[in-house]
């Protein structure tokens, strides 16, 4: 571009003042690149005991809700159920009977006795 392209802006640009550096700007720039944080040390911030806690506390509460949110299904009766208890044979009521009451005379029995450890 030349000057008698644009003539305003040659005059701004002439009116303002040169920039100058400090004479420690070089000083300064390595500082600022010495204190940038490593890749690791970046990690290890990053991953501080708070955030850590934090997380974990998290993980806890989502463990948590799933298990309580979690029901497992009630069983009830079913046709397939009552068929079981239709081919019983005629015979083995006798022993089914028997089997309820040595059921329940050792459920009785059970609180009566002294336990010997």
């Amino acid at each position: 571009m030349e000057r008698q392209d644009d003539n305003e802006l040659w005059d701004i640009l002439g009116r303002v003042p040169e920039s100058t550096l400090s004479p420690f700007f070089a000083r300064d720039v390595l500082r600022k690149i010495r204190q940038e944080a490593t890749r690791f040390e970046r990690a290890r911030n990053w991953l501080s005991l708070r955030r850590l806690i934090a997380a974990s506390a998290v993980a806890i509460v989502v463990v948590g809700l799933a298990i309580a949110t979690h029901h497992p299904v009630s069983r009830t009766t079913s046709a397939n159920d009552l068929d079981v208890v239709a081919k019983v044979d005629p015979q083995d009521y006798d022993v089914v009977a028997d089997l309820d009451e040595l059921i329940a005379w050792d459920e009785n029995t059970v609180w009566e006795e002294k336990p010997t450890l």
